[in-house]
């Protein structure tokens, strides 16, 4: 994986268009890289109405349905572990694929932790998802824990200090 795009959802529409042709006509597409999607969508009402699919380019596609929050709420989905491996395993399939598109509504808080996982797990520094904004921290330390308990990586992949530059 070359590179981890973290975007809000209306930002992540527009990356998979520009990846769109005509059936037959791909060579057209104004890009060609090939890209996996991790869509995280609101639980309620069956999420944003949409899901990613393969294509030429697109190479798979999961949506998890998580609630932007931190703490059980009546109501609302936490992030589990159980989505935490469904995410370490689709960035192990997907390793060979150019790009990790990653968003969520807003692209700032859920879709930030993840992605910010994603680059750690590849084995990059990931401090600009923490300086540039606030990634949902149960998730962050969700796939964290999951990833150093039962994958047993070698590297810490501890979030950077709020203190840290």
């Amino acid at each position: 994986m070359k590179r981890v795009l973290l975007k809000s959802v209306f930002d992540a529409f527009d990356y998979v268009l520009a990846h769109y042709a005509p059936a037959g006509l791909e060579e057209m597409a104004e890009q060609t890289d090939t890209y996996a999607v991790i869509s995280i969508q609101d639980s309620a009402g069956g999420g944003f109405g949409f899901c990613f699919t393969e294509t030429k380019f697109c190479r798979e596609a999961i949506t998890l349905y998580v609630d932007d929050v931190e703490r059980p709420v009546d109501g609302a989905v936490l992030f589990s572990e159980d989505h935490a491996r469904q995410v370490i395993d689709f960035i192990r399939r997907n390793i060979s694929a150019d790009t990790l598109l990653v968003h969520c509504y807003a692209g700032q808080s859920r879709s930030r932790a993840v992605a910010a996982f994603a680059v750690k797990m590849l084995g990059a520094d990931n401090a600009r998802y923490f300086s540039t904004g606030v990634p949902n921290a149960h998730i962050y330390t969700t796939l964290s824990h999951v990833y150093e308990k039962e994958y047993r990586s070698p590297r810490c992949i501890e979030a950077p200090s709020p203190n840290r530059a």
